[in-house]
């Protein structure tokens, strides 16, 4: 079973990412989970969504995980939640911060010996979409480095997720956003 866990602020779209995410992996018969934990439920504050993957029917409805990726979309998180909490030792973690890698790891050393992709997701969605909102170009970013869809598959199948609720100069400009995250993601 593959293991999702996101970090984000409410309003910043991880529950949308991760239900988005769930919807284009259903289409590929895989068994999907996708749901979301809010502190007070308050725009801004700290909340966490999570993702479980397989090809046999998934049983376990918790919260609790040992996640294989971790995707944090509000760079203040990284320094104030506990981001590494139930880590595999192989999980990776895609971060979202303007830090180089080196900057980041001198100011969170204890990620210096994991592995951790970054970008900056927040300046991607103001570059493309105009708003703040980093899930999409996470989503972008998350492909390049897991592999677990082919790019345009997911982008085409995403289009159709986002299709139900987004008029279309915004799914253009998401798809642009995870073209850009795809590309960047180091």
């Amino acid at each position: 079973m593959l293991e999702i866990r996101w970090h984000a602020r409410a309003g910043q779209g991880a529950v949308t990412g991760a239900k988005g995410l769930a919807d284009v992996l259903t289409t590929t018969g895989k068994e999907v989970q996708g749901f979301a934990v809010y502190g007070s439920a308050k725009r801004g504050a700290a909340m966490t969504a999570y993702n479980r993957i397989d090809s046999e029917p998934i049983l376990n409805h918790e919260k609790f995980m040992h996640p294989d990726y971790v995707l944090v979309i509000d760079p203040g998180l990284t320094f104030i939640a506990d981001i590494t909490e139930h880590e595999k030792p192989d999980t990776t973690y895609i971060i979202t911060t303007h830090l180089s890698k080196d900057e980041l790891f001198e100011k969170k050393p204890e990620l210096a010996n994991k592995k951790v992709f970054t970008l900056n997701c927040i300046k991607i969605a103001m570059d493309t979409i105009k708003r703040p909102i980093p899930n999409t170009p996470m989503l972008g970013a998350l492909m390049k480095v897991s592999g677990m869809l082919e790019l345009e598959f997911f982008k085409n199948t995403f289009k159709e997720v986002l299709g139900k609720k987004m008029p279309q100069a915004l799914i253009d400009a998401n798809m642009l956003a995870i073209d850009h995250a795809y590309a960047q993601v180091q």
